[in-house]
């Protein structure tokens, strides 16, 4: 069964940086794609970046583009570089993992998710 364990989070000042992990266990994830998603009190899950775990092949949200960078390494972690940190990304960030594309921004394409962890941004 496939665990994924997310780690980083943290209180931060805006502008500030932060370096989320996700270490990913009980399956063989070469065929997977790789998520950050968060959600606010009150809103929808938001997808922020994807990554092809074969190939690298990457995808990141507008909203975020150049600010979040999404990579991988070769033990079965994925990381979310979080920088100029803003009081609106306040939030749980959530790691997920699917056996769909990299350009799959729907929640409902990953299967797999870790329990989030909290990013909270003063001003």
């Amino acid at each position: 069964q496939v665990q994924l364990v997310e780690s980083g989070g943290g209180l931060v000042q805006a502008g500030g940086s932060l370096r989320l992990s996700c270490a990913a266990s009980g399956g063989t994830f070469g065929t997977y794609t790789m998520a950050w998603f968060r959600q606010a009190p009150g809103k929808e899950r938001e997808f922020l970046a994807a990554i092809k775990w074969n190939g690298g092949a990457t995808r990141t949200a507008d909203s975020v583009k150049g600010r979040f960078t999404i990579s991988r390494d070769n033990a079965n972690t994925a990381y979310l570089q979080l920088n100029d940190l803003k009081p609106e990304d306040t939030a749980v960030y959530y790691c997920a993992a699917g056996a769909t594309m990299y350009y799959n921004q729907s929640p409902t394409g990953y299967a797999n998710w870790g329990q989030g962890t909290q990013v909270t941004v003063s001003s």
